[in-house]
């Protein structure tokens, strides 16, 4: 089992679309173990997007993300980060296949409604940045192996 960090960013909460992306996260099978809502700082954002600092959207990206609340999440499962990048979609929304998350209610790219890790090793650091350890619900799953 491994984990992977999402954030429901704040186009997803005014547009009410919060319960319908959960849901579909967990039809698929993934095991919500933590989950929080926040109105993030500018510091946590440009932590969490440390990487893309000094590139075109950055500045939008962080203004975006600390423009309301949003959804954080850590998610559980087999091979998760990979899997939740294939159901979320490509982030360009063009690109975004029908049927994933950002297929389906992502228009613009700066306006990107869900972000997920993108490596296993991003996913420990964004889970850290985002939760705290006694945040974190590892419960018995008693539909474990029906996925």
């Amino acid at each position: 089992m491994t984990r992977c960090f999402t954030m429901l960013k704040p186009g997803v909460v005014n547009r009410r679309l919060v319960g319908e992306v959960i849901s579909r996260l967990e039809k698929k099978g993934f095991k919500l173990v933590g989950l929080k809502m926040l109105h993030p700082s500018k510091e946590i954002a440009e932590a969490h997007y440390a990487e893309h600092k000094g590139k075109p959207f950055y500045d939008g990206l962080v203004e975006y993300v600390t423009s309301g609340p949003v959804v954080a999440m850590v998610w559980q499962a087999d091979n998760c980060v990979e899997l939740i990048r294939k159901f979320c979609g490509a982030t360009k929304p063009e690109e975004a296949m029908p049927g994933t998350i950002r297929g389906d209610y992502c228009i613009h790219t700066a306006r990107n409604i869900i972000h997920a890790s993108d490596s296993d090793a991003s996913a420990e650091r964004e889970i850290k940045l985002w939760f705290k350890d006694e945040e974190i619900y590892d419960w018995n799953d008693a539909e474990a192996g029906w996925y």
